[in-house]
Parts: structure tokens; sequence; C-alpha cells
């Protein structure tokens, strides 16, 4: 907190210190000689942002820090209705551009001429990715926009200063690399004890203490234990799934969020549900990390949740046996896996065209609920039918609707037809 104060009382000295003239003390000159008339001509950009929700919940004299650099902007010379504020990034962080609306609105007012400064309280609020800085920084030697902080005016297009801001740039990636480093060493650190521990699963609770434990509630222990024993018995995911939903059986869920965060709900049994259930090596009292690691590979631009992958479980980074109460036995868990294993549809991708005489395949999708709808061919007929059954296999309830499959691929093969006949005859 005394730092931020001191920061703050720096931003506010150097702009009484610039309006009497400039003060070149810092060794940066500061002021005129690098700021002209056709800078001031443009806009002046505020660049605001924290990392993450919390640090904008409670790091509020950083924020209010950096919205301050508004009376920087004017005592360089810039008018109220030329100074504009970015704030889109309040809560995202700077590691990459992905998801940083403001940052790439910067990006954009820059290339289309319309700036004339850039203004951050540090380069680590405009980019923590020195390949995003340099790129913002060949925009601005481009167009001949400069960069200001509390420390001095930069000129990208000059040497010493494109020298220093890549120095900052470099620095503000270390930074970033370092913190992740620490964090990681000390999450790995807790997990090799066995007491890292996420959200707990459906049969566990975890206690005041921070231990994993069973749920107290007799009944979503005895749900649980039943979901294993008709597995066992039914040797079918799908059979498991139709035996709760004909019973009318639910599973005991406690919320992880919300107004009713861990008060015991009972919710419909889905596929995933079950599957991970009979999945989680924790039922069987092992304790593992690094079950789901993400794929860089595999990541989507602008979600950063995506490319999890899930790995065998003796694969995972920490796997300890015996650590936590268990509903099954190890060699009860292993011989789930292979059933499962076993069972498993052998194509590469769901809905995905494959043989048969089907027009359709892949591509129609039911006008109930919008999912894909499958082939199901009848023997050596040549009929086939067109079957939407994602909530019958997800849910367990009755089959949304069936079309006859050759009766549609005529219709369709016939409007289709009409359509291409005019141009086919001109």
């Amino acid at each position: 907190m005394n730092a931020i104060k001191e920061r703050q009382q720096t931003v506010t000295e150097q702009a009484v210190a610039l309006q009497s003239n400039g003060d070149h003390s810092t060794g940066f000159a500061f002021g005129s000689n690098k700021i002209a008339d056709h800078h001031q001509q443009r806009l002046a950009l505020i660049y605001v942002r924290q990392s993450d929700p919390q640090q904008v919940r409670r790091h509020r004299e950083s924020t209010d820090l950096q919205y301050q650099l508004v009376e920087l902007a004017k005592q360089l010379g810039w008018g109220q209705d030329r100074v504009e504020v970015i704030d889109d990034d309040l809560g995202v962080t700077g590691k990459h551009v992905e998801g940083r609306l403001g940052f790439q609105r910067l990006m954009t007012e820059v290339g289309l001429d319309h700036v004339g400064i850039v203004i951050g309280i540090e380069m680590s609020r405009l980019a923590r990715s020195c390949k995003d800085w340099y790129q913002l920084l060949e925009l601005c030697a481009l167009f001949g926009t400069v960069l200001a902080d509390p420390d001095g005016v930069y000129d990208p297009s000059h040497y010493n200063d494109r020298l220093l801001l890549g120095l900052k740039g470099t620095m503000s990636e270390a930074e970033l690399h370092i913190m992740h480093s620490r964090l990681s060493a000390g999450r790995m650190n807790k997990a090799r004890r066995g007491e890292l521990f996420n959200h707990a699963p459906i049969g566990y609770v975890r206690n005041a203490s921070g231990e994993m434990v069973l749920d107290p509630d007799e009944q979503a222990q005895s749900v649980v234990r039943l979901v294993f024993d008709k597995f066992q018995e039914l040797d079918s995911l799908n059979a498991l799934l139709q035996y709760l939903v004909h019973h009318k059986i639910r599973l005991g869920f406690r919320p992880h969020h919300g107004p009713n965060r861990g008060q015991l709900e009972w919710r419909r049994p889905n596929r995933p549900t079950l599957q991970n259930i009979l999945h989680h090596p924790i039922y069987a009292g092992a304790y593992s990390y690094g079950r789901r690691p993400v794929d860089p590979r595999r990541k989507i631009p602008g979600r950063p949740a995506t490319g999890r992958i899930v790995v065998p479980v003796e694969e995972c980074a920490v796997l300890l046996k015996d650590r936590l109460p268990a509903y099954i036995s190890w060699e009860r868990y292993e011989a789930n896996l292979a059933k499962l294993a076993e069972n498993q549809a052998r194509a590469a991708c769901l809905g995905a065209p494959r043989e048969g005489d089907s027009l359709l395949n892949g591509i129609l999708t039911c006008g109930k609920c919008g999912c894909r709808m499958i082939i199901g061919y009848q023997g050596t007929t040549g009929k086939f039918r067109y079957t939407c059954m994602r909530h019958k296999v997800d849910y367990g309830e009755p089959v949304c609707q069936s079309l006859a499959g050759n009766k549609l691929d005529a219709l369709v093969s016939e409007q289709l037809l009409a359509v291409l006949e005019p141009a086919h005859s001109s």
C-alpha cells in the first residue's frame, strides 16, 4: 500500500514539474523534445488493466492510480476532448492478446493513425508477452506514436528509446514467468504431499481442515455405491444410465458456487457425470494431480479454457494410492476402466461421415432440439432412418424423432436438382 501511494505521489509530482517547463532530473527529457504538434493533434490513449477480477475488487488503489494518468496526459499538452481511457481489459491477463478487447482496440487506433501517445502506468500493463509488445512498438514506430509512463516519454523510432522499451518488455515477460514458476512450484510441492484439492467430486466433501472425506449424507453415499454396483452388474454405461432414469434415481450434488454453495441438491443423472465417476481415481482411494493437463496444440484462440486433455491415470503428475477414503478397491477401478475401453465406439470422431448410402450423413440436425441425427441401416434391405438419440443417450429420455431416410434423401435430391436445372439449361 505504501509503494502504491509513493507511485501515486510520483505521478502527481511529475505532472506538476511538467507544468513548470519540465523536469529533466530523471535523465529522460520527459517533455517537449519528443512530443510535437502532430502528436497533440491526435488522441492520447490511457490504457488501464488489472490482471484478474480479484485485483479489480481488492486493489482499487492501483486501478485509481492508472485512471489518474489522464491528468498526466493533460500536462503533456492534450486537451480533455483528445484524451480517451481504454479500460476494457480490467480483470484480463496480459500474457496473450486473445480476449484482450482493449489492447486490440488500442492497436487498431494506432494502425488507423488516430493516436499521438499511449500512456500506461508501466509496461507490464500493456503487455506481458514480448510478441505483443514488439508488435505494438512496430506499429507505434511506423505511425509516429510515442509511449509514456511515469518514468518518461519514449519514441520507439529512436534507437536508444527502442532499446530501453525492449528491455522493459523483456523484464515484464520475465516477471510473469518468475511469478508463474514460483506459484507452480508451490502447487506441485503441495500436490506431492496429497494436500492440494480443487472441488470435491460427487460423494465427497471437504471438511473444515481442508481434507477430503466422504459425504456425510448416507443417501448420497449409497447412490454412489449403487452406481459402481450396477455398472459391475450391467457392464455398460448406457445400461447404467437407463437403469437410473427408469428407477428415478438422482445423484447428490453440492454446488461449488452461488447461493446454495455446499448444500446437497439432487440432480438427474447424465452420461458425462457417470463417466467421470467411473474414471476418477479418487473413488478408489487414490489422490491424483495432473489428470487434465493443457495441450497448447489444442488451444483455440480466444478460449483459454480449451486445450485440456485427459491422460491415463498412470501418467498423472502425482498419483498416491490408498490416500483417501474409497468407495471401491483399486483392482475394481482398473476393471471398470478396462470395461469402458472395451465398450467405447471405435469411430475416430462422432458424427463424421462414414460408409453408407445416406445423402445427409453427418449434416442433418434435429428440428426439435438442434442435435445431430444419426443413421441406422436396416440390414441388407438398403433402407435406413435418421434418428435423434442424443437426449436418450445422455439423459435416458425417449427418442426425440425418427425419419425415413430414403424418402427424405429423395426429396432433398429433387429440390437440389430443381435449383440447379435453370443454370444447366442456360
